[in-house]
């Protein structure tokens, strides 16, 4: 004989089924630090991490001084100062730290410790530093169009590809020979192989313009690209070079990463607000979240190891300059 259900408890049950399916989903992003920058004044640029030693470096490009953070800590450990507008950011293997200052043309080149071993100079509005997987070349964008090779034990530049104007973001292929170079005043994507040292293809950008951060999902062959004019995540075909989807994002738009973990991608911009974008398959996505943060807040770097997004919020008026973290994907949710 099987056991009757109340209608009392019947309804109840339902009632608690409807306010489940009514609750809206946890947020792709979980504000869990605050780490503050006293005394940083004006922009913030780019990031390049050391996940190995648990630091962060930030360009403090308004600041003239390049800021280290000890990520486990949760606090900024020292200053590296008069670095001359530094921009772009890498960190070697060994612990070596390589950082790009636009206003004296300068790549400098520091030890595990922050002493310095060296600096390649004539690299005029030096910008975005990228490091190849061995860890044996770091790629500088420069100039009114160049991407110069250095090689980092020797600290000293061996090669350069002319391009048609600044670069801006670029990503290499981990398992190719290409690199991936936003050219916003030629309104085109280069496509370089660092092989050959030369140019192979341009991929015009014709939905939006002013072509920024860019990141690489390279096991589905898409390129993501933030663009400011409109403000939209332009989504490409790396075997193709066509744009396969164009999405809405926050405005002023200076970096941009994909958590293949999660299948999303984080895009940080100067309006004041993240733009979270869930991927689906290779050809659709769709924006998801929009995380309000800070006015001019447009840099950022994504930890995936640690599951952590890292905001860079610079000093305006009663905001403080300071460093929110964020917990992403499984861990946003705890």
């Amino acid at each position: 004989m099987s056991a009757r259900v109340s209608p009392v408890v019947l309804a109840l049950l339902c009632s608690l089924t409807i306010a489940r399916a009514d609750e809206p989903p946890p947020p792709a992003l979980k504000l869990v630090q605050t780490i503050p920058l006293d005394g940083v004044e004006g922009r913030m640029d780019h990031f390049g991490a050391d996940p190995q030693r648990k630091r962060l470096y930030l360009a403090a490009l308004g600041n003239d001084s390049l800021e280290v953070i000890d990520t486990e800590a949760g606090r900024r450990i020292t200053s590296i100062k008069g670095l001359k507008k530094p921009t772009g950011v890498c960190v070697t293997p060994a612990g070596h730290v390589i950082a790009a200052s636009g206003e004296d043309g300068k790549v400098r080149v520091f030890d595990v410790n922050l002493k310095p071993l060296g600096t390649i100079d004539g690299l005029e509005d030096a910008d975005n530093v990228r490091l190849d997987p061995a860890g044996k070349i770091a790629y500088a964008g420069y100039g009114d169009g160049a991407l110069a090779a250095i090689d980092v034990d020797q600290i000293r530049k061996t090669d350069n590809v002319k391009l048609a104007g600044h670069p801006e973001a670029f990503q290499l292929e981990q398992n190719g020979p290409l690199v991936f170079v936003n050219v916003p005043t030629a309104h085109h994507i280069a496509v370089v192989d660092r092989e050959k040292l030369k140019v192979i293809a341009k991929w015009p950008v014709k939905e939006a313009e002013a072509n920024f951060p860019m990141a690489l999902d390279e096991a589905n062959h898409r390129l993501f690209v933030g663009c400011r004019k409109p403000a939209k995540v332009l989504v490409i075909d790396t075997e193709t070079g066509k744009t396969v989807a164009a999405i809405d994002c926050c405005g002023d738009a200076d970096d941009l990463f994909y958590d293949g973990s999660s299948k999303r991608v984080y895009v940080s911009g100067g309006e004041g607000y993240i733009t979270v974008i869930q991927q689906t398959d290779a050809d659709h996505s769709a924006a998801t979240d929009k995380i309000p943060t800070a006015a001019g807040a447009r840099t950022s770097y994504f930890d995936p190891a640690a599951s952590r997004l890292y905001l860079a919020v610079p000093h305006r008026g009663d905001q403080a300059a300071e460093l929110r973290v964020y917990a992403t994907g499984e861990a946003a949710k705890s």
